[in-house]
């Protein structure tokens, strides 16, 4: 015995025999804990039974019952940053693509005329919607909101993952099953 382990044993205090007197001996809560564990383990074995493997070659795939405990944050960070400016880059380009195809059909020029027709008058005819409206506009607009959609997604993902990983840590996490390809 070390020194170490013999000042421990001599610091502790004396258990009182009479405060542990209603509570079983240790061995039998032990073996009730191990008792309940086989009879949880045997439980969740038997719910979800396995669809019947394809044969190939005589084997049946190997399965894996695995828990996911923890998701790093940093890592979801990295990954969520990335995805969003993919997205924001997305709605940019199809935001562009939407305003030069609606040019191209002349809606711009359907909406002046119909404002020329349902005004009137000579101040009607100075009126056009792209001073309004115009590309650059609608195009600062759209990378303004890309650019908080991408700090947003960012943050939310991130939390998501603190989340998950406090409600994993009371819980216990999700448990997947993994099963080898056969192909």
């Amino acid at each position: 015995m070390t020194e170490r382990s013999a000042e421990r044993t001599a610091a502790r205090p004396a258990v009182d025999r009479d405060d542990t007197a209603g509570r079983p001996p240790l061995t039998e809560r032990i073996q009730a804990k191990l008792a309940s564990a086989a009879d949880e383990h045997r439980a969740n074995a038997d719910a979800q039974p396995a669809p019947p493997a394809r044969r190939t070659r005589g084997r049946a795939p190997r399965r894996a019952r695995l828990r996911l405990t923890r998701i790093d944050p940093w890592s979801v960070m990295k990954t969520s940053f990335l995805l969003s400016i993919a997205a924001g880059v997305v709605v940019v380009v199809s935001v562009f693509m939407v305003y030069s195809v609606l040019g191209a059909a002349g809606v711009w020029d359907s909406i002046n005329q119909t404002v020329t027709n349902v005004v009137g008058g000579d101040s009607a005819d100075d009126f056009d919607v792209q001073t309004y409206i115009g590309l650059s506009r609608v195009m600062g607009f759209t990378m303004l909101v890309a650019v908080i959609d991408v700090l947003l997604l960012t943050a939310i993902a991130t939390l998501g993952a603190f989340m998950y990983n406090m409600s994993a840590a009371l819980l216990g996490g999700i448990e997947l099953t993994l099963a080898e390809d056969q192909h």
